[in-house]
Order: structure tokens, then C-alpha cells, then sequence
């Protein structure tokens, strides 16, 4: 038992390592005068490094003297909106580089990073999980359920049977040995760790296994949009452009839209519209226009509807009871929760 637990263990282990090194960061550091390309793991602190547009910063670093740089803190605060930087400011780990270029001085690796001192303290957590209770409360059922059988069968063996010592200790060690259910944590490991290796191969990094009892055993899941179930990246679907003028089809209105953008402020909705051309050198500036921000609950149901999670989406200030409609407008709170696929907005 030991054998197997101990080999489908290992296995699921090397191919969540294998996953996590083909996932490892890159960064671009100064050695020995010379610009290389290094594994982020062994950066150390001192070392100069150099974050460029789409750079993931591969540790905590200060900013040495150029441009400000723009930073994208999603990752760390949930935060969609960039942030800009400059020198003698602070980059974290995690955190992606939208625009500019500059050398940066490491000051922090590993846990010891902003990142990684939160991570820390989700792993050294002592909550005991739902599966650790239920082999706990496994445990003692077997226990008392053996210690109750000894109790009668002692009871009936010299009180009642009048047998001899040694006969009725043989007869003891047969509930004793067999009411122990020594193969049950061998099973639950070989399962989970297959599992594991299942996950893997779906790009999943597990590193508890008994995380994989606590995300089946979900019935409910809430997370939010930006970062986690979208990108945090616009683009523009072109099928659903609608046309209002005649004698001009939708290339010819993208083109238009490009050329109104302002590349050299690498706004991301300029950006975006930007992208949809095959050929961006078309692109020449007539004239400006501003943007229009998005209606948040249209947003939050064309995202349920891409991603197959519904489209029964309500703003987020109806949690508090304003802009309820008639179909919800007499529903609890709880209920309304249930009821719903997503809440659009920031809450609170």
C-alpha cells in the first residue's frame, strides 16, 4: 500500500513541477556586464534587471533612472485599471508592464516579495479542511465500533463461555486488526493523485491534492470578471458592429475608428480597435473622438453568454435593493444570489 501511495504520488508531483518549470518567468538580468536571459527563480537581490512592455516583473524591484513605466497591478490588488510608475518607485512581483521600458534594481525574491508573503500565509493557514474531517470522523467510528465489540465480546467470551485466557485473546485480535481500515488512506491517495495527473495535463497545477475534494465537493463559486474569467484584455468582435449608414460596410467603419485612435497614448480601447485591422500601417491620424464608457450590465452578459454561464445578470447596487425590477423586486437577498448568474459593477 505504501508502495503505490508513494508511487502515484511522486507522479503527480513531477507533472505538476514539470507544468509549473514550462510556465517558470523569464528576465532579462545584467551579468557580468553582459544582458541575459535568466529563470526568474534565481534572481538574487542586487541584480539589475529590465522590464519592457508585456514583461511579467519576475520580482520586487526599485526603479532605476528612464521613462515612467505603466503597470498592471491586477493580479496582486484586482484592480483592472494600470498604474503608472517612476523611478524610485516600487514594482511588485506578479505584475505586468503595459508600456515603457527601464532597469529596475531587485530588492526582494521569493517569499519575501509582496507577492509571495501573501501566498505564504495561505499555505501555512491550520484550517482543517472538509476532507481531513471526514477521515477524522471516519477514525473514531472505527474506533469506538471496535472498542464496543471487545467490550461485549469479553464480556461473552469469560463471563458468559468461561474460555481460557489465551483462546479468548486469539478471538480479540481478529476485530481488533480487521475493524482498522488501513487501506482507506492508500485508496483515497492513489484516487486523488490521479486526479492530480488528470489536472496536469489540462494545464491545472495542483499543489494539495486534498484540493481536489474541496473544489468537487463546490456547490457554489464566486469570483469576478477582470483577470480571472476574461483576459483583462479588450478586443472588438466584429460580427456584432452594426451598420446605420449606407454604402459602408464594417471594414471601412474599423478603419475609420482606427484612424481616430491615438496610438502614442497606447490607450487600450485604441489599442484594441487598432488590432482588428490586417494591416495596422493604414492607420494615419485625421482626428480624435473620445470613448464612451460601457454599460456595465450589458458587458456582464455578453460575457456570461461567451463563457456559458448565463446571461440572468442584475447590477450589483440591487444587492442593496435599488434598481430591482419586477421580477426581483420582492426577492431576499439569499434568494436573489441564488437566482442570479453574475452582478455587474463593483460591490460595494
Amino acid at each position: 500500500n505504501s508502495t503505490v501511495c508513494f508511487i502515484q504520488e511522486n507522479n503527480a508531483g513531477a507533472a505538476s513541477t514539470a507544468l509549473m518549470a514550462h510556465l517558470a518567468p523569464k528576465a532579462k538580468v545584467l551579468r557580468d556586464g553582459k544582458w541575459k536571459e535568466e529563470d526568474a527563480a534565481i534572481l538574487v537581490p542586487g541584480d539589475v534587471i529590465s522590464v519592457k512592455l508585456g514583461d511579467i516583473v519576475p520580482a520586487d524591484a526599485r526603479l532605476l533612472e528612464g521613462d515612467p513605466l505603466t503597470i498592471d497591478q491586477s493580479a496582486l490588488t484586482g484592480e483592472s485599471l494600470t498604474i503608472s510608475k517612476g523611478p524610485g518607485d516600487c514594482v511588485y512581483s506578479g505584475s505586468t508592464c503595459k508600456r515603457g521600458e527601464i532597469q529596475a534594481v531587485v530588492i526582494a525574491t521569493g517569499v519575501h516579495t509582496f507577492l509571495g508573503r501573501a501566498v505564504h500565509l495561505v499555505d501555512t493557514t491550520n484550517h482543517v479542511g472538509h476532507f481531513q474531517k471526514i477521515l477524522t470522523a471516519v477514525g473514531k467510528y472505527c474506533i469506538c465500533s471496535i472498542a464496543l465489540g471487545l467490550i461485549l465480546e469479553i464480556i461473552v467470551m469469560y463471563a458468559v463461555q468461561h474460555r481460557e485466557y489465551r483462546t479468548g485473546l486469539d478471538n480479540l485480535l481478529v476485530p481488533l486488526i480487521g475493524g482498522v481500515p488501513i487501506a482507506l488512506p492508500t485508496v483515497l491517495s492513489v484516487i486523488m493523485a490521479i486526479g492530480s495527473q488528470q489536472l496536469s495535463l489540462q494545464g491545472v497545477i495542483t499543489k494539495r491534492m486534498t484540493a481536489i475534494v474541496h473544489m468537487a465537493g463546490m456547490d457554489v463559486l464566486c469570483c469576478d470578471k477582470t483577470g480571472t474569467l476574461t483576459l483583462n484584455k479588450l478586443t472588438v468582435d466584429k460580427n456584432l458592429i452594426e451598420i446605420f449608414a449606407k454604402g459602408v460596410d464594417v471594414d471601412t467603419v474599423v478603419l475609420m475608428a482606427a484612424r481616430a485612435s491615438q496610438l502614442e497614448n497606447l490607450d487600450v480601447i485604441d489599442a484594441a480597435v487598432v488590432g482588428m485591422l490586417a494591416d495596422p500601417k493604414k492607420v494615419f491620424h485625421l482626428f480624435d473622438f473620445s470613448s464612451l464608457s460601457g454599460d456595465q450590465l450589458a458587458i456582464a452578459k455578453e460575457t456570461g453568454r461567451r463563457l456559458g454561464m448565463g446571461t440572468n445578470m442584475y447590477p450589483s447596487s440591487a444587492l442593496l435593493g435599488q434598481d430591482r425590477d419586477d421580477s426581483i423586486v420582492a426577492l431576499p437577498v439569499d434568494e436573489l444570489i441564488e437566482k442570479a448568474d453574475g452582478f455587474a459593477g463593483v460591490f460595494p
